[in-house]
């Protein structure tokens, strides 16, 4: 299957072959399809999905305005198809008894985004891009795409934070020593709104594993900090044996640590060799 087709299918089964490689720059959606129309023809028409289905038109007037669409582009485009399909699947459920004709657009807009969804994934099913290869891995539990990643982590090939997390998570079952190091680094490197405050339960977990109380006890604090996530005090206090003077500290050394990642400083401060 050429490219050309496999992009053209992925938009729509209805897609005319013309007009795909335009210079019609836009970011609302509306105006994308009024000059696109191509792009929208398969979707629903009514006010469902409304994020799901901007975001997919979005992605895929990048997709046409791009001669080599990067492995990173049509990851987005299956993330976005996903997501207006799950969407639209919900919303075809929802029985109108007076305009039908809005049931049977959603159902078609769902037919349509599955086999969509179905020609996009064949398509890029052996594509040898990193963003791919993690979906497959995500996706499908494929475990030579899982290997891939790996190899192309430790080779320094991998700088995508959302990779790396899930390779640090995965690591945790396999590799402590290098899901550690990973943690560490994304807390260092990545941007204050970037960062998941779950790493630092993940990275509490770790040293739980290795009895370090008092780390786990800072980062699971730091991590209620940053995040809607409630810890038992009690359960805390009796990791550091009650320790009140102890548990003070650490209470102020945790919002000393959120104060540090939310303020892009942590890599050089000194708090980070507690963790190394």
């Amino acid at each position: 299957m050429s490219k050309s087709l496999v992009i053209i299918t992925s938009f729509s089964i209805f897609a005319a072959l013309l007009g795909l490689f335009g210079c019609d720059v836009g970011r609302n959606s509306g105006s994308i399809c009024k000059n696109n129309p191509e792009l929208c023809a398969d979707l629903h028409r009514d006010s469902w999905c409304l994020v799901e289905k901007g975001d997919l038109i979005r992605s895929r007037y990048q997709l046409k305005i791009t001669t080599e669409p990067t492995g990173k582009q049509l990851y987005d485009q299956l993330i976005k198809l996903e997501s207006y399909s799950k969407c639209i699947e919900l919303a075809a459920g929802v029985i109108h008894i007076q305009n039908t004709d809005r049931t049977l657009d959603r159902e078609r807009a769902y037919a349509v985004s599955t086999q969509n969804l179905i020609q996009l994934r064949e398509y890029t099913k052996d594509n040898p891009d990193n963003y791919l290869v993690y979906y497959r891995w995500t996706t499908f539990n494929d475990i030579p795409s899982r290997d891939t990643l790996i190899k192309a982590e430790k080779n320094g090939e991998i700088t995508e934070p959302f990779i790396l997390a899930q390779l640090a998570s995965h690591y945790i079952k396999t590799d402590m020593n290098r899901a550690k190091m990973l943690y560490l680094h994304l807390l260092s490197h990545v941007k204050p709104k970037t960062i998941d405050p779950d790493w630092l339960l993940a990275l509490a977990t770790i040293y739980r594993w290795e009895q370090n109380v008092d780390n786990e006890y800072l980062l699971t604090k730091a991590n209620t900090l940053m995040s809607d996530n409630i810890a038992s005090q009690e359960k805390l206090l009796a990791l550091i044996a009650n320790d009140s003077n102890r548990a003070q500290q650490l209470d102020l050394e945790a919002i000393e640590l959120v104060r540090l990642l939310k303020t892009a400083q942590f890599d050089t401060s000194e708090i980070k060799s507690k963790f190394e």
